[in-house]
């Protein structure tokens, strides 16, 4: 295939942010620029193409910003996305969502504005385009690559879910911050002799709180792929507290974890974007179950709780060295695509090795912890069995 002439390539960030987005940034536009490309950020995700105004005398400075390398040097090692991110999903916005401008062409209560995110990126000169983020954000991208917009995409989530890649930018420094936050409040849990509950995210996939778990962080954790039993889990985290020398005990539970019979918790019936609606809260259910039932297993007396949501600690903050080492390799994975003048690609890290898929991986299947091989569900942890071959981070793998 002939290779391109160097023209603008297009860099976004959407979803959650996670440590490592700069360094991915950072490794797009150092190696375009030297191949001669011009490289334009688009600012908060697929918002800065929604409301972006095609005129050349607009102020359109919230909406993107061409890169250079002073920029994203001074960048590229810490965390967040200086591009800034949103959750918008231009296939449906709401009425209300609706840039003034657009008010007149678009006025039902879910709106496609593809046409118009087709035509700003024309209107911006973009020939490749590269976003950066989870399932949701990938998923348009999807879309787009269906319309002709020649996509590359970067994978980014702490929950590490998706699909096509043994790993996804910000997953390393989650699993790290876990471990760093849960040590930390292992001794007010010990000091005190009491369960330790910790939530971490996690919407449909348990990697977050079964990786630290195997890591030896916590002695059980309970995950979105396994309805669990409150009865039991008391029981269990009572055994492990009596026969820990220090009296305490320790359960990660995942965002997404439900009791059996029931469903996720949520803070509110609100919905973002893509139909989701803000998880959180399942914690403090467990929390307050715990010690409604400990008295049961702990000779009638009850065991009171140390309860921690972790939520943005894990994913502000600086990357790790895996986070700051992936996203370089993604982002030049990225451009030797861009090169070769190939598009609807998924760079990906896939068994030790990296790589690149076919997009639409990432809306053609789901990827979770699988339950019968990693998940021992009677003991709600980690089977420790069975390692050879497998991925850097055991159960990631498809």
């Amino acid at each position: 295939m002939a290779i391109r002439k160097p023209g603008v390539i297009g860099i976004l960030t959407g979803g959650g942010d996670v440590p490592g987005l700069n360094p991915a940034i950072r490794a797009v536009t150092i190696r375009a620029l030297r191949e001669g490309y011009k490289v334009v950020g688009i600012r908060r995700g697929w918002a800065g193409l929604t409301d972006l105004i095609r005129d050349n005398n607009a102020d359109n400075t919230n909406n993107f910003q061409f890169l250079t390398e002073e920029i994203v040097n001074k960048a590229g090692r810490t965390g967040g996305t200086f591009l800034h991110t949103s959750r918008t999903n231009p296939s449906k916005m709401r009425k209300e969502d609706i840039p003034s401008h657009l008010l007149d062409q678009y006025q039902q209560e879910k709106n496609d504005l593809t046409p118009e995110v087709i035509k700003n990126l024309d209107f911006l000169g973009v020939d490749y385009l590269i976003p950066i983020g989870g399932d949701d954000t990938l998923s348009y991208g999807v879309r787009l690559y269906k319309e002709g917009v020649p996509i590359v995409a970067i994978p980014k989530t702490m929950d590490n879910d998706v699909p096509g890649t043994d790993y996804c930018i910000g997953f390393s420094t989650c699993v790290t911050r876990t471990i760093e936050l849960t040590n930390i409040l292992r001794t007010t849990a010990g000091s005190h002799e009491r369960f330790l509950v910790i939530e971490v995210f996690g919407r449909y996939a348990g990697f977050t709180a079964i990786l630290p778990t195997m890591a030896g962080v916590s002695h059980r954790c309970v995950i979105p792929e396994f309805k669990f039993n409150i009865d039991h889990l008391t029981e269990l985290l009572s055994l492990d507290r009596k026969y820990n020398p220090s009296h305490y005990s320790v359960v990660l539970v995942s965002e997404g974890a439900t009791y059996e019979g029931g469903d996720m918790v949520f803070e509110d019936k609100k919905t973002d974007a893509y139909g989701h609606a803000k998880l959180g809260g399942i914690g403090d259910h467990v929390a307050a179950q715990l010690t409604e039932f400990s008295p049961k297993y702990n000779n009638g007396k009850k065991v009171d709780v140390v309860n921690q949501k972790l939520g943005y600690m894990v994913r502000g903050g600086d990357p790790d060295s895996i986070d700051s080492i992936v996203p370089m390799a993604f982002g030049n994975l990225a451009l030797d695509l861009v090169l070769k003048g190939v598009h609807g690609r998924l760079v990906v890290l896939k068994n030790g090795r990296y790589d690149n898929m076919p997009l639409d991986v990432v809306t053609s299947t789901k990827k979770t912890v699988d339950v019968n091989q990693f998940y021992d569900t009677d003991r709600y942890r980690p089977k420790y069995e069975n390692f050879e071959m497998k991925p850097l981070f055991i159960m990631t793998g498809e």
